[in-house]
């Protein structure tokens, strides 16, 4: 058994978040880059240049990406041989996101309630937090600022299993042509195929948090993941929605068994402030 204080799991959080805050990870500043290289679009080439040039100026000034410093999602792996001492591990967690928002000096956009008053809480708290118990002791987080642009356009469904392949990218097809330039593209599309209503939507959340050059180990699904990133970027939404070939610049697929009777598929669409970072105690 290993123990581990709860102050150390509050500063971890509290630097997850403000760092991923100001500096996009180099996975996706190197997609940007490239996709600056081979987009046709005058007018998308500018767009890229905008972002990466965004991307420079919030991590040397130390200040925000974007404006919409999102909601934060905590994906949490607990090692079951650890002891957390001092404070509960979900009141450590949110008093990390309330440091990173106060000190950071970064937008506090959660309201107490979503549909009667919606009064500002004013420490981007509470976090949305993800657990799960797994071997070991260690504690894996992974922190996700995620702006709502982007998740306002994402979307479930229960396909029929006879809808098969086609029904996932007729389904994915049609969310992110309705989607337009509203999630600011380039965007990282996570979906979620298998499982149930909710844990479908969980695994599309987590795939965004994907390193961009990992693709699914098994190989229809990344064959699957390749033929979807074309059939987008084919879409001509581009850049900022201005046109061209980078509408998106990766999708990711984490599958899960399901019942015989179903095919549950979400998808996550992320903006290219992809602002997630990981930290193991």
């Amino acid at each position: 058994m290993r123990t581990i204080h709860a102050s150390r799991i509050t500063q971890a959080v509290s630097e997850l978040y403000t760092e991923s805050s100001y500096v996009i990870g180099d996975d996706v500043r190197a997609a940007i880059d490239a996709a600056r290289e081979t987009e046709p679009s005058p007018a998308g080439r500018s767009t890229l240049d905008q972002i990466s040039e965004n991307y420079r100026i919030a991590a040397a000034e130390r200040v925000a990406i974007c404006q919409d410093t999102g909601m934060a999602v905590l994906f949490a792996e607990v090692g079951q041989d650890v002891h957390i001492e001092g404070p509960a591990f979900e009141e450590a967690v949110q008093q990390g996101v309330r440091d990173a928002y106060l000190n950071g000096y970064l937008r506090k956009s959660i309201v107490a309630d979503p549909l009667f008053g919606r009064v500002n809480t004013k420490d981007n708290t509470p976090a949305v937090i993800h657990a799960r118990i797994v071997p070991g002791d260690r504690i894996r987080l992974t922190a996700v600022a995620k702006g709502f642009g982007s998740e306002n356009m994402s979307a479930l469904r229960m396909l029929t299993p006879a809808e098969g392949v086609q029904g996932v990218k007729r389904f994915l097809l049609e969310t992110v042509e309705k989607a337009g330039p509203n999630p600011c593209p380039p965007v990282i599309i996570g979906m979620g195929i298998g499982g149930s209503f909710e844990s479908a939507a969980m695994m599309a959340k987590r795939a965004t948090a994907l390193p961009l050059d990992h693709s699914n180990p098994n190989p229809q699904y990344k064959a699957l993941e390749d033929g979807l990133l074309r059939a987008v970027n084919d879409l001509g939404i581009g850049p900022g929605g201005t046109g061209g070939v980078t509408t998106a610049l990766k999708v990711h697929i984490i599958q899960a068994p399901t019942h015989i009777a179903g095919l549950p598929v979400a998808i996550n669409i992320c903006c290219h402030a992809a602002r997630h970072a990981t930290v193991t105690i």
